[in-house]
């Protein structure tokens, strides 16, 4: 009852009309950045500091939460119309919803996108609200070991549903932590792959490796395929979510909801773990499993709505321990401490006005996010109209923008285009560009809780399976290793094996035939492909 009246407090204040102001600010802001490749929720409350000196401490955070919801949102746009993340939690959401909106359901994508995070958002603050006590002492209780064997599991399941070959997804993931790497040991100060350069010293920036794989990669791609055939507009279809989607889509915002929020509570979290396990759910429990790879709904649902819980649940370590699970998290620690406030256990007890203000805006933020960026999806969805030459033309324009505004470095440009290259070359080859975004993102942090797991069990290798939960996790990823050998083996026990190249690629996963008709229309040659051609001919 206690904890009620104080959120009713938190309404009080949060609801006046200026910090309502406030809080429109930042959803629109939030949504703007995060439109544009490479600027996300981090920089935009980051650029913002400065400006929030002579605000008040509650109006101020109350616009940075609208800031860091709009712009969970306005990443999931730039992925989905245009293949190109405006954050790193987004890259999931690309998968499925770009080719939603190739499809002409580009508005339905938008507005599963948009509910998925209301109702995620409210009712991730509702479990922020009643169980963070709980949760945070769940967290701070999980060691280096089980940290690990959370991102293990992460890397080795998506890898190895993604792509036409295990064989290649493995090879994108070695990618993806090779160039995670780059920069210094983290325990000797060792410098690693930087060949001589002092600029990557620091390491590579995700969002400039993000922008490059997908944004420059993608552009490049069409361009290539430009000088073949003009491509059509893609259309945009019905403005809203049908019945069906519906149907299909109010489970998924709720499982994504149940990985999101833990997941961002942990200090080892993120948004982009949960979003990667949610995408691996609803593609095993789809009752259309064809259909990813191609377009699926569940797909934008599940890890949309795992994105912005994620965001409630970081805020139960960074206001109850102090301790900040993301970029964006760590600049508002900072702005924490810019107006003299000591995130901490004492935060609820010493600053118990400006806390439950946040937390009750957070409500109001999400629901500002439903009301201003659902009846825009339709005006989204209509930038697919635009000639292809000039959309990509405008893509290369703002994803070199947002690589050069991260670091304000001229090389950061060259990366970009070097990168930019690999990805091209990856789609040309049929390696899927997934993996190694994942290995860049979880592989230093792996790396720190495998030195850490190591040393606090003096080098000993049981240390890594020292915690109950890790030897479970350990043991589901062994299964995820195992299972398809063993229903191969099942398989061929029996006798049954696919009989054409067509039910092998078709049979597969979609990716593995999107991966061959990718291969086909590039023009490589197949020994099998011209043996079935030739069948085909004679049959004709």
């Amino acid at each position: 009852m206690e904890t009620l009246n104080l959120l009713m407090q938190g309404f009080a204040t949060a609801a006046t009309p200026m910090n309502l102001l406030f809080a429109l600010v930042g959803v629109v802001l939030g949504t703007a950045v995060g439109v544009l490749p490479g600027i996300g929720p981090a920089m935009a409350v980051a650029l913002l500091l400065p400006v929030t000196y002579n605000l008040e401490p509650t109006s101020a955070f109350i616009m940075f939460a609208g800031i860091y919801y709009g712009g969970m949102y306005g990443g999931s746009t730039t992925s989905i119309l245009l293949n190109t993340p405006g954050e790193s939690a987004t890259v999931i959401t690309a998968i499925e919803g770009h080719k939603m909106a190739k499809a002409g359901r580009a508005a339905q994508a938008l507005a599963t996108a948009a509910i998925g995070s209301f109702v995620a958002g409210t009712i991730g603050t509702a479990l922020l609200v009643a169980f963070a006590p709980l949760v945070v002492k769940f967290a701070v209780s999980l060691g280096a070991p089980t940290y690990l064997a959370i991102m293990v599991l992460a890397l080795i399941a998506v890898t190895a549903v993604l792509g036409s070959s295990k064989l290649r997804g493995f090879a994108s993931l070695g990618i993806g932590l090779a160039i995670g790497l780059i920069g210094l040991d983290p325990v000797s100060g060792q410098q690693r792959l930087i060949f001589g350069q002092p600029l990557l010293i620091d390491g590579l920036d995700i969002v400039v490796v993000a922008v490059a794989i997908f944004a420059v990669g993608e552009a490049l791609w069409t361009a290539a395929h430009l000088r073949r055939k003009p491509m059509s507009t893609i259309p945009v279809g019905r403005p809203w979510m049908g019945r069906q989607d519906w149907k299909r889509s109010w489970k998924p915002w709720l499982r994504g909801t149940a990985y999101g929020f833990p997941f961002g509570a942990l200090p080892a979290g993120g948004a982009e773990i949960p979003t990667f396990l949610s995408y691996i759910t609803e593609k095993k429990l789809s009752k259309h499993p064809e259909e990813f790879g191609h377009g699926a709904i569940e797909g934008v649902a599940g890890p949309e709505a795992a994105n912005n819980a994620s965001a409630a649940g970081t805020l139960t370590p960074m206001l109850a321990l102090g301790l900040p699970t993301n970029a964006t998290a760590a600049v508002m620690l900072a702005a924490f401490i810019q107006f003299g406030i000591q995130p901490g256990p004492l935060l609820f007890e010493k600053e118990p006005d400006l806390v439950w203000a946040l937390i009750a805006s957070l409500f109001i933020g999400n629901t500002l996010l439903l009301l201003v960026n659902l009846p825009l999806a339709p005006m989204w969805a209509k930038l697919l109209r635009l000639p292809r030459p000039y959309l990509y033309a405008g893509i290369l324009f703002f994803a070199t923008l947002g690589a050069y505004a991260v670091n304000l470095q001229a090389f950061d440009l060259v990366i970009l285009l070097v990168l930019g290259s690999l990805g091209f070359a990856m789609r040309r080859y049929g390696l899927p560009v997934l993996p190694l975004i994942i290995g860049l993102i979880l592989g230093p942090r792996a790396e720190e809780q495998l030195r850490q797991s190591l040393q606090l069990s003096g080098g000993e290798i049981s240390g890594l399976w020292s915690e109950p939960l890790a030897i479970v996790i350990y043991c589901i990823v062994v299964v995820v290793l195992l299972l398809p050998l063993i229903i191969a083996l099942v398989r061929k026990a029996r006798g049954g094996r696919p009989s054409t190249l067509e039910e092998v690629t078709m049979g597969a996963t979609p990716e593995a035939a999107e991966h061959h008709a990718v291969h086909r229309s590039a023009g490589t040659r197949n020994p099998q492909d011209t043996e079935n051609a030739t069948e085909n001919k004679e049959k004709v």
